[in-house]
């Protein structure tokens, strides 16, 4: 498990590390939820794009 405290940098980038953060109360989606969601947006658009 990652060392929590301070002393990391942040690059010239703007990136910051997020995996640190452990809340309980953040929304938690699993990989399967989204992959499927994109897959029924994608049909619905297709079916949309047919039909007008």
């Amino acid at each position: 498990m990652a060392k929590k405290g301070g002393g990391r940098l942040i690059s010239s980038a703007g990136l910051v590390t997020y995996y640190d953060s452990e809340d309980r109360r953040a929304v938690h989606i699993s990989p399967v939820t989204v992959l499927v969601a994109t897959i029924v947006i994608g049909l619905i658009t297709v079916i949309l794009n047919f039909m007008f």
